[in-house]
């Protein structure tokens, strides 16, 4: 009985393959990274002066290979009841919104100011950061994965 010829399967594949022109959502929310610099706590004579103004830096670094254009909101506050309780309400001073764009592997120093009434454990981390990559038309940007809460203690001296 004769044996059945063995054939040898080829696969082929196109020298073109296409490149997918979509980033995932995933790798469009890690295009900028975020640090907030700031001191751990800070002493302020409330009695002098009712307000007490904290310089916060936002560090932003962008992780991609391409040019990316950032939006920064301070507007938003934290308005949950847990949050509130344990962390009071403070207030960003200045511009409340930035626009800019970031080179490949840049990074930006934005210089903030946090202005406090009372005395308190507060949470900085509430400037949202949204991003698109520049050469895309979009209409919107997506937001940036959020670091862990940023807090900071106001003491009375």
């Amino acid at each position: 009985q004769e044996l059945p010829e063995t054939v040898l399967l080829k696969f082929f594949r196109p020298e073109n393959t296409p490149v997918p022109a979509r980033p995932t959502p995933e790798q469009l929310s890690n295009l900028i990274k975020t640090s907030l610099h700031y001191p751990e706590s800070f002493n302020h004579s409330f009695h002098q002066k009712s307000l007490c103004l904290v310089p916060v830096t936002l560090l932003l670094s962008n992780c991609s290979q391409a040019v990316v254009d950032v939006m920064i909101d301070l507007r938003h506050k934290t308005t949950s009841p847990e949050a509130l309780e344990i962390h009071g309400s403070f207030t960003w001073l200045g511009q409340t919104q930035y626009k800019l764009q970031l080179k490949s592997q840049e990074v930006y120093s934005l210089q903030l100011k946090a202005c406090f009434v009372h005395t308190g454990v507060y949470n900085l981390g509430t400037p949202r950061v949204f991003a698109k990559l520049a050469d895309q038309v979009t209409l919107f940007e997506t937001s940036q994965q959020n670091s862990m809460p940023a807090l900071i203690i106001i003491n009375n001296i």
